[in-house]
């Protein structure tokens, strides 16, 4: 699942996916992300392929930890970026989904973004464990009792939802592992 892309809009979006800063939101979670998709492509997840990809293409493409406004920073880039673009809303549209991860029943591209981007969260505990140290690693400048509150109360309301992931396939395939990650990790918080 690739796209043709102009060269130098590769290079600034590979550039932006290797800053020094970024320990998890990085190419190795760009790459996972594009996995995710083709997994659930092949799992029989429909969505419109092209501009998905290039969403996960950039939904990250700006992160900066210690703002809140990142992806709609990311889709003000996807907006410059791909101008004349024909999936240029739609790729915009869909890197903001990704604030949220609450895409409505009928969106099947939100749907399959949004899974694909958590779907790190379903790994297996090794590779689980690196993410949550990355995740750390980027919000290293927050003290320890805050971070660990913080990242308690987003646990824990990941594990309230009903369901992490909007799709069957992902559901079928991540959703018992992410929920033990993520219990295994709130409680390693204390």
């Amino acid at each position: 699942m690739d796209v043709d892309l102009a060269p130098a809009i590769v290079t600034e979006l590979r550039a932006r996916w290797q800053e020094r800063h970024r320990r998890h939101h990085d190419l190795t979670h760009l790459e996972e992300v594009r996995a995710g998709l083709q997994t659930l492509r092949a799992d029989g997840l429909e969505f419109d392929a092209r501009p998905v990809t290039l969403a996960a293409w950039f939904h990250d493409a700006v992160y900066r930890p210690f703002r809140s406004d990142n992806e709609r920073a990311s889709a003000e880039l996807a907006r410059r970026l791909l101008t004349g673009d024909p999936d240029r809303a739609e790729v915009a549209r869909l890197v903001e989904l990704t604030a949220s991860h609450d895409p409505g029943p009928g969106d099947r591209n939100g749907i399959a973004l949004s899974d694909a981007d958590l779907a790190v969260l379903g790994a297996d505990p090794v590779r689980y464990d690196a993410y949550a140290q990355n995740v750390r690693a980027e919000y290293r400048w927050v003290p320890g009792p805050i971070y660990r509150r913080r990242r308690r109360a987003l646990l824990a309301a990941f594990l309230a939802r009903e369901q992490l992931f909007a799709s069957t396939p992902a559901c079928d395939r991540w959703e018992a592992s992410a929920r033990a990650n993520l219990a295994r990790e709130l409680a390693a918080l204390g």
